[in-house]
């Protein structure tokens, strides 16, 4: 079978694969293609362009299966991208299940710890209930109803008095095991929603948009709790299997402290010493660090400072002030809501970022990041200080010769900013 995907910057590529591909055995596939480092968060996902839904596909899913359910009247894509956010819940299950959205039965919630959320998910016995207000869009209409919601094994049903749950006043909504889940990318402008938070239940095989079920959060939160505890209900502990299954075979590890394997190309680059007659590797760790360092900085002077023959410096200025462009964490003129919608298809797992021009202020830049299931943007401002230029994100208090130190220094130190940065958004191509 040949399939075409596509990255982030609208490159495509066609790859011959097997009709009983699942979609981690295609991420892998285009990782070792690409020469990418395996971090375990590289990600197939789904776009229905025409009705702009989304879904990151699971990752022991057939690709053909997915294929095969798309209509003629949609035009869809797979995307190849990283997805910060797809096991999070997996090591922060407090963040990802708030106690005022769960319910457990009588004999469970005794024993209920915070660590102890997700056995209560995978163990089919005790499973917990969700429940909250969303926004229902009303079949064959264009309003929206704001009802009592309640997700219970057999599906999810709402209230039809207030927010009673006795089973007279509960009424079925959907089910799962034939249909997918997708997340909203367009926002209100399609649907109509009355906030950003959508999400919907469309059945395996399309019946056209009229059999979706739309659903609407008040904030990202509630949306996380709703999307993630229907995909523990849907695949239980095929999810835990997808999760463990890169750290299996190594024994002592915990997928919690792991650090990235890396491809074979990675794992054949070693450090060299070219200052002598011969060149020799350099085998201490340390020593290979401390060169790498001392030649960045040695870089970042040559583009920052250029002299003539006379040894007085040469009119490049614009040198030092571009190089950050080179890096992957660097989007050109791209808009706030652009930005957040990169972010939001990465993840919103606390520390991931990217950096782009301020919109409002041509000479300043925005550091865009995710913390707490929100987005926040942070102004960094140039400052002139005695004839030189700096960067600072904090009235000049801690300053920058550039945006790459900037960015290099928030990764090490929080600072001011609510976390450390971490996974930066890159257009990849493939």
């Amino acid at each position: 079978q040949v399939i075409k995907v596509y990255s982030e910057d609208d490159t495509s590529r066609a790859l011959e694969v097997p009709s009983d591909i699942t979609a981690r055995d295609l991420c892998q596939l285009l990782i070792l293609k690409n020469h990418y480092i395996d971090d375990h968060s590289w990600t197939l996902f789904e776009q229905l362009t025409h009705t702009g839904l989304g879904r990151a596909i699971e990752d022991h899913e057939l690709v053909m299966e997915v294929q095969s359910n798309w209509g003629m009247e949609e035009e869809s894509r797979l995307y190849f991208r990283k997805y910060y956010a797809k096991y999070e819940f997996f090591k922060n299950p407090v963040s990802f299940f708030p106690d005022h959205m769960m319910s457990f039965s009588s004999e469970t919630s005794a024993a209920i710890s915070h660590s102890g959320i997700l056995q209560t998910f995978l163990n089919s016995s005790t499973y917990p209930e969700i429940h909250g207000f969303l926004h229902a869009k009303e079949q064959g209409k264009k309003s929206w109803k704001k009802l009592y919601f309640l997700l219970r094994r057999s599906g999810l049903y709402f209230s039809t008095k207030g927010t009673s749950k006795e089973p007279r006043h509960l009424q079925f909504f959907c089910e799962f095991s034939n249909s997918d889940m997708y997340m909203s990318l367009t926002g209100k402008k399609i649907s109509g929603s009355p906030t950003n938070y959508g999400f919907c239940f469309k059945p395996n095989k399309s019946g056209g948009t009229r059999d979706v079920k739309q659903l609407c959060a008040d904030d990202e939160q509630s949306r996380t709790c709703w999307m993630t505890a229907v995909r523990l209900l849907k695949y239980g502990m095929q999810l835990y299997q997808n999760y463990m299954q890169p750290y299996q075979g190594r024994s002592g590890c915990s997928p919690l402290n792991m650090t990235p394997m890396r491809s074979i190309s990675e794992n054949s680059l070693v450090a060299m010493d070219f200052s002598g007659h011969r060149s020799r590797i350099i085998e201490n760790p340390t020593e290979a660090l401390s060169v790498a360092v001392e030649e960045g900085l040695a870089w970042r002077g040559r583009g920052c400072l250029r002299l003539n023959s006379h040894g007085s410096p040469t009119a490049m200025p614009n040198i030092g002030m571009s190089i950050h462009r080179s890096q992957s964490w660097f989007h050109h003129k791209i808009s706030r809501d652009e930005a957040q919608r990169l972010i939001l298809q990465h993840g919103l797992v606390d520390g991931v970022f990217l950096v782009r021009d301020s919109q409002s202020n041509p000479k300043t830049f925005v550091l865009s990041l995710s913390h707490g299931l929100k987005i926040k943007h942070f102004q960094i401002v140039p400052l002139e200080d005695d004839g030189k230029l700096f960067y600072t994100l904090d009235d000049g208090h801690t300053r920058f010769t550039d945006l790459i130190q900037l960015v290099e220094f928030y990764q090490l130190n929080k600072g001011v900013l609510p976390c450390k940065l971490k996974h930066y958004c890159a257009r990849i191509a493939v």
